[in-house]
């Protein structure tokens, strides 16, 4: 590789396991899933993962997947971080979300900015950056680029985070930023909801400077790549010119999968220890009614999880293809797989696998009980509850006929 001016002056960290593979990162991830069965009760109590856990995933290189090589990152790309994030959601729901969405905005900046504001982004390596999409504070322009105030809610991996993405509107049109630790608090807010409750999720209250490189004049959803990507000219990576909401909604399809799978996990278990309540009384396995029903369940998960790697390979191959393969329809379509997966693993939660473990296996605290908490959570997030579910649907139908 090459050195620019830049790069020489400004120096970054090597990989720490400059030969490791995506393969072996995954291998991490499934293992250390069973450690986060064992911790969610008190995941949920902290409202985010524990200190442990969070330097467990920096050394594993979790918070590498998505950064840059150029910039200390390993850049395995979208696959080997879905299948990270996936690992980590079916040992523990809330683990797996806040990871997710904490670490997931790396392949935005790293797509999105200009070198100047990556280079001094990714300088710490790891990188962790909460975003949400809804607009909220003021935005004073100043010399340089923006005072920015107020607080923005549900920013999911907040309590390790180095820097947070989120919008503001400026004379009535949305701004994106990435705003510095050091220009943010943490609320501690987050817990009291339904599901989700360790996620992190808290709200983030900027009060500082962000500088002009730092911001682009658009929604995230809004933008587009068919033109190219400052990110796919600098790293010569065609993922660094994927759609950025296709990739996010592809985060939502993954959370809910991970969970499912998880509830699957749970009611195995109770299938191999507990018995029918009615005569004839035998093992769960031997029954009709529970071989049906977990069979229904796992057929429906299979199938959630063929669509969603299908459509992991729609977006790497549009990759692939170039800019001018990113086109609204071929995004809307993703998004629109991505609402099956979510459809699919609820109703095997809520249709099977809740309704029929029995009433002690869904008690509080309870592995199956707390899925059906988080998926119902998941059911409540903008991208799923509206995006997925409406504006989707709607914006494919409209770039498929050709309607303005």
């Amino acid at each position: 590789m090459t050195l620019t001016t830049d790069d020489q002056v400004h120096r970054f960290p090597d990989p720490p396991e400059p030969d490791l593979r995506p393969t072996d990162v995954v291998k991490r991830a499934e293992s250390l899933a069973w450690d986060l069965v064992e911790r969610q009760a008190e995941t949920e109590e902290r409202t985010f993962y524990a200190e442990d856990i969070h330097e467990r995933f920096a050394k594993s290189g979790f918070y590498r997947i998505l950064v840059p090589r150029r910039y200390g990152g390993y850049e395995f790309g979208i696959e080997t971080f879905m299948r990270v994030t996936l690992a980590l959601t079916r040992g523990c729901p809330s683990t797996g979300w806040m990871y997710c969405l904490g670490h997931a905005h790396a392949h935005a900046v790293a797509t999105l900015f200009e070198e100047r504001a990556q280079r001094e982004l990714f300088a710490g390596g790891d990188f962790i950056c909460p975003a949400t999409v809804m607009p909220s504070g003021t935005a004073t322009r100043v010399d340089g680029g923006w005072l920015l105030s107020g607080t923005w809610h549900y920013c999911s991996g907040a309590p390790y985070a180095g820097h947070f993405m989120g919008h503001t509107l400026v004379d009535g049109e949305p701004m994106l930023f990435v705003a510095p630790r050091s220009e943010w608090e943490r609320v501690d807010d987050w817990g009291a909801q339904l599901g989700l409750k360790g996620s992190g999720s808290h709200s983030i209250a900027v009060s500082g400077f962000v500088p002009d490189h730092y911001t682009i004049r658009k929604h995230l959803s809004q933008l587009t790549v068919t033109d190219g990507t400052p990110g796919r000219d600098l790293h010569g990576n065609p993922e660094y010119g994927g759609g950025p909401l296709s990739f996010m909604v592809l985060e939502d399809a993954v959370l809910a999968l991970g969970m499912a799978q998880g509830a699957l996990d749970a009611y195995e278990k109770l299938m191999r220890t507990r018995t029918t309540s009615f005569p004839p009384i035998v093992g769960r396995t031997e029954d009709p009614d529970f071989q049906r029903w977990y069979g229904e369940a796992a057929a429906l998960i299979a199938t959630a999880e063929a669509a969603f790697w299908n459509a992991v390979e729609q977006w790497r191959a549009a990759c692939a293809e170039g800019p001018e393969a990113f086109s609204k329809e071929r995004e809307m379509r993703i998004a629109l797989i991505c609402r099956e997966v979510v459809g699919l693993c609820w109703r095997a939660v809520e249709g099977h696998l809740f309704p029929t473990a029995g009433s002690s296996s869904v008690r509080h605290g309870e592995r199956i009980e707390r899925v059906w908490r988080d998926l119902s959570m998941l059911h409540s997030h903008a991208g799923v509850a509206v995006f997925l579910a409406a504006i989707a649907k709607r914006e494919y139908t409209k770039a498929r006929f050709g309607v303005e």
